[in-house]
């Protein structure tokens, strides 16, 4: 393996980029494929210097702001631009995907599972470290579905909330509700833990500045119980109160949900298709 991965990949991603793609002549004189590394400078808004210093292993750590830039300028895809992140991390002294690493847990006990059906008509979800989906009550999947939450193939709150636009429309209290994930992510694991550091890589890229930002920032505690209003196409809006229980052993969170309001109970009611009073407002 070299020990200028960065280095190497950076001239490679330049040497596939054809001129006429950025919009250069691109003229009869040209000894190398791709872009010169002037133009490429040009194109990130930084030194011919500094791309060799990179290029060569001489400088191996670029902020956050020039790989973007070096990631506009090279037309990189989003997987591109989160193995750039991490070649560069990489470089930094930064940890990698150790082999010895524990992989979040992705299975759940039957004791789980047992709660969640205990629990049912109530929403209810059960979820790893990193924000995935294990479980949920037939409650949760009527009242998230229509909000694109479970389409992913591995369903994952964070990454649906930070990249895709209905999750916007359907939480009027979106800021407050990523700030909440995010605090969770950062209390509730460590920042050192690779798997983490992946997911943070792709949605610092994916999201951009809502997420960086926040996930950069002095981290505030997250809260344990509240209440959200969530937007929903079939439902109308809706109040929910909702109550966070850790379980520290397996690294898992249980959030469920209540109707913080008689309105918000009726509706839960009508959109599982149950007699009303099935649901009962929570105050509080």
């Amino acid at each position: 393996m070299s020990d200028n991965e960065l280095g190497a990949f950076l001239r490679g991603c330049r040497e596939a980029v054809e001129p006429a793609e950025v919009g250069l002549p691109t003229g009869t004189r040209r000894r190398t494929p791709g872009l010169r590394r002037a133009e490429l400078a040009t194109l990130a808004g930084v030194s011919v210097e500094y791309v060799t210093r990179l290029e060569q292993g001489r400088d191996r750590n670029p902020s956050p702001q020039v790989l973007g830039a070096l990631g506009d300028a090279l037309r990189l895809t989003v997987p591109e631009r989160v193995l750039l992140r991490r070649l560069a991390k990489e470089a930094g002294g930064g940890q990698g995907l150790c082999s010895h690493a524990v992989p979040p847990t992705r299975t759940v006990r039957p004791g789980q599972r047992a709660l969640l059906d205990r629990l049912e008509p109530t929403p209810a979800v059960l979820l790893n470290w990193i924000g995935d989906l294990l479980a949920h009550t037939r409650g949760y999947e009527r009242l998230v579905r229509p909000l694109g939450l479970l389409d992913a193939e591995q369903p994952n709150l964070l990454r649906y909330l930070f990249t895709d636009e209905r999750a916007r429309t359907a939480h009027p209290g979106w800021n407050r509700l990523a700030d909440e994930q995010v605090a969770h992510l950062r209390h509730e694991t460590s920042v050192q833990d690779p798997y983490v550091g992946a997911l943070v890589d792709e949605l610092t890229v994916t999201a951009g500045a809502p997420f960086a930002d926040r996930f950069t920032a002095v981290p505030a505690p997250p809260r344990r119980a509240g209440v959200e209003t969530v937007v929903h196409p079939e439902a109308g809006t809706l109040r929910l109160a909702y109550e966070t229980l850790t379980l520290p052993d397996d690294g898992l969170r249980m959030v469920v949900h209540l109707p913080a309001d008689e309105a918000t109970a009726a509706a839960l009611d009508r959109l599982g298709g149950r007699t009303p009073g099935a649901l009962r407002a929570v105050s509080g």
